[in-house]
């Protein structure tokens, strides 16, 4: 019991499990409208597009998650807005591909030219969140609210064009309205959670819970729950085995969700 209580002693451990459980609730939430709509790669192209935002923030002595915010929820949109069209060139994974290598290769210049301004590449890249202060943990608080809010009000509208906009479009849903909507709040995710699990593994975090409750066939609801429960167990284990170990917490996070993915994998099989 001590061992489990021990690392609950210091403040940064309790930031860190309260962003962990916030990040863990509404990442998956938004996951499973992602896989359903064979669009996981979204998540990852969002963070490196957070990045580069990121580095232009700091490069103008702004808050960070402000860059990050501003530049997910404008590409967001933009990508969307793309899709709509229907451009032969950009369709399926294209637009992503294009965002994903622009951004990730702006943000890699940017930070190149930033002289005297000092960037964690690691703790953005593989993230750190046992190093969340109190201001960046009421920015968590704050946006996964909102998230929470956005999917409550609009849960009806989220489900039904997830799964056929045509069928909604007919049904009178304003399918751009609920897509755009949808689109931001990964966006508003993605750039709080940079953080907690860094820019490379945020979409792992977004989409392995939601792979592995599918395993389950239950209800959309219930897998939704499943993939929530999933999240707080790999995020909790993370920070342990990154306490005790000492390794980067973002990749222990999604180590135990992959090996979670694994377990009930081979356990369904069995």
């Amino acid at each position: 019991m001590e061992l489990i209580l021990e690392p609950f002693q210091y403040a940064f451990m309790v930031r860190a499990l309260l962003a962990g459980l916030v990040v863990g609730t509404v990442a998956p939430l938004l996951g499973q409208f992602m896989v359903v709509r064979r669009y996981s790669l979204f998540p990852d192209t969002l963070s490196h597009v957070a990045l580069f935002g990121i580095a232009v923030a700091l490069s103008l002595g702004v808050q960070p998650v402000l860059g990050a915010l501003i530049t997910s929820i404008m590409a967001a949109l933009l990508m969307e807005r793309l899709r709509g069209k229907k451009i032969h060139s950009l369709q399926g994974d294209t637009t992503l591909a294009l965002f994903l290598s622009g951004s990730l290769a702006a943000a890699v210049v940017i930070m190149g030219l930033a002289r005297g301004v000092r960037i964690d590449m690691s703790s953005l890249l593989f993230g750190s969140i046992t190093t969340i202060g109190v201001h960046e943990l009421w920015w968590i608080g704050g946006i996964g609210a909102v998230v929470l809010a956005l999917v409550s009000w609009g849960y009806s509208y989220l489900f039904a064009v997830s799964f056929d906009e045509d069928n909604a479009r007919v049904q009178g849903i304003p399918v751009r309205l609920v897509n755009g909507l949808l689109m931001m709040g990964v966006a508003l995710v993605v750039s709080v959670a940079i953080r907690a699990v860094g820019a490379l593994l945020i979409g792992a975090l977004m989409v392995i819970p939601v792979l592995t409750a599918s395993m389950l066939q239950k209800s959309f609801k219930a897998t939704m729950g499943m993939a929530i429960l999933y999240a707080w167990m790999a995020i909790i284990s993370g920070l342990f085995i990154s306490y005790y170990l000492g390794v980067a917490s973002g990749g222990a996070i999604v180590l135990v969700s992959l090996a979670i993915y694994i377990a009930v994998l081979l356990t369904h099989r069995v």
